[in-house]
């Protein structure tokens, strides 16, 4: 397998003539291309002649930071002057914010590893800020690798310094721990324990001295917790009152602080969805008892080794993509990964596009003899499962497991079964499950963007 193909999922259009370029459609120039790009934040992609993607970079502006790339000066920059002649071709794909647009950056370089990035290959994900809920007394962290079951998460934020010092001003309104102990209400013990320097500077209520009920300090943390949730107006507007009056009375470094402290509460406004931009990698999944489990609950033969998973997404209301992906022994497999785009429905149509995806995934692995999944999930309800099952019995062909995942309470439908099955929600088998859905998922999202002209398709 060659270097492209370990690095880019693969587009399947099946000699898909509506695919290229209608004739005597003009194909610009990249130079000319990106004059009619937007003047908003996103992320672009840089293609050689052979439509591979080399190089993915963030933008605030759009047009004019990926005009850059075509003005004199990048062909005497030494980052770019090597490679910039091999552009051929530029898409983009725009964002709501820069955030937004560095989130995805960071992500499609990860997937797609072009040969021009040279940082954020790694599986380095961004910090989330942490609060457990399982403990008497929570604590707050930054993490880079959440805990998959009792914590609340906020993030990903783009900037760990920001976030840590956030995290510092919080501690001093809220005053919760930080610290790793653990730290039982019911252990008299504790009340001969010495707090650390913070209870002492009165930044930290001292759980661990049983100086605060328990009580008490949850109601600290749901305080804590409205702040991240977007309840907090009235305590910046009281921070500004402050840094006002202080510099009024010519306290000025109590203002300057003052000032810095806003400027990083303010910077927790700046982070992702935690939905659409948490990183599958930073949430720790057990392969083998995931395999296991399902094996168990969906009562098969053997334990699986492939699930295929199917997502759909729409263009503006327009194109829609197909996605699938593939895990292999309960990790993905990206060689496997493909997109499909979908010809034969008008509109949107989640039903019809599923069965066509199938229709057309299934249709070739039988014709070609591949071995078929062990699992397919469709990401949706009884009607995409339905709309699944469909595509085999017109097809006549044999189906493997097919089962559907529906999100809002995570129900399992598998067909000829009018009742869902509903797992626990730290079931290993659920857990695998919602990795694949929401791989699936967001292989769609972050990638049905750059499928804008059909010449995209070849």
């Amino acid at each position: 397998m060659d270097e492209h193909n370990k690095a880019e999922p693969n587009i399947e259009t099946e000699n898909d003539s509506a695919s290229a370029p209608e004739e005597g459609e003009p194909i610009l120039p990249p130079a000319e291309k990106v004059r009619s790009f937007p003047q908003t934040p996103g992320v672009y992609l840089m293609k050689d002649d052979k439509g591979r993607v080399i190089y993915v970079g963030k933008a605030k502006n759009l047009r004019s930071r990926a005009g850059s790339y075509f003005q004199k000066t990048a062909e005497l920059e030494p980052r770019t002057a090597d490679w910039v002649h091999q552009i051929a071709d530029i898409d983009y794909m725009d964002c709501e914010s820069e955030v937004d647009a560095l989130l995805v950056e960071s992500r499609l370089i990860k997937d797609i590893q072009p040969a021009h990035n040279k940082e954020l290959k790694d599986d380095k994900s961004f910090p989330y800020l942490q609060i457990t809920t399982y403990e008497d007394f929570p604590r707050v962290e930054l993490t880079r690798t959440p805990a998959s079951k009792g914590v609340k998460l906020y993030g990903p934020f783009p900037n760990a310094g920001a976030l840590r010092g956030a995290i510092q001003v919080l501690q001093r309104i809220f005053k919760f721990r930080t610290c790793s102990l653990d730290i039982d209400d019911e252990d008299e013990r504790w009340r001969w324990f010495r707090p650390c320097l913070l209870a002492s500077i009165k930044q930290c209520t001292a759980p661990c001295n049983l100086r605060i009920s328990k009580k008490e300090y949850k109601k600290d943390i749901r305080r804590l917790q409205m702040f991240l949730d977007g309840n907090k107006t009235r305590l910046l507007n009281q921070l500004e009152k402050e840094m006002l009056q202080a510099s009024q009375e010519l306290k000025f470094e109590e203002a300057a602080k003052l000032r810095d402290e806003l400027d990083m509460l303010r910077s927790l406004e700046d982070r992702g969805e935690l939905d659409t931009h948490a990183q599958p990698e930073v949430f720790y999944i057990d392969p083998k008892k995931g395999l296991a489990g399902l094996r168990q609950v969906l009562k098969l033969k053997t334990t699986p080794r492939t699930i295929e998973g199917i997502d759909i997404a729409h263009l503006q209301g327009g194109e829609t993509v197909a996605s699938l992906v593939q895990f292999i022994d309960g990790l993905p497999f990206k060689p496997g990964y493909r997109r499909y785009k979908i010809r034969e429905v008008k509109g949107i149509d989640d039903f019809r596009s599923i069965n066509e995806a199938v229709a057309r995934r299934f249709s070739r692995m039988y014709e070609e003899q591949e071995a078929f999944p062990d699992i397919l999930l469709i990401d949706g309800g009884k009607g995409q499962l339905s709309a699944a099952m469909a595509a085999f019995e017109a097809l006549d062909i044999p189906p493997p497991t097919v089962i559907s995942l529906a999100k809002k309470e995570e129900e399992i439908f598998r067909p000829g079964e009018s009742e869902s099955l509903r797992l626990s929600r730290n079931s290993y088998a659920l857990r695998l499950l919602q990795y694949v859905r929401d791989e699936s998922h967001r292989f769609a999202q972050h990638y049905h963007h750059i499928l804008r002209g059909k010449s995209q398709f070849d």
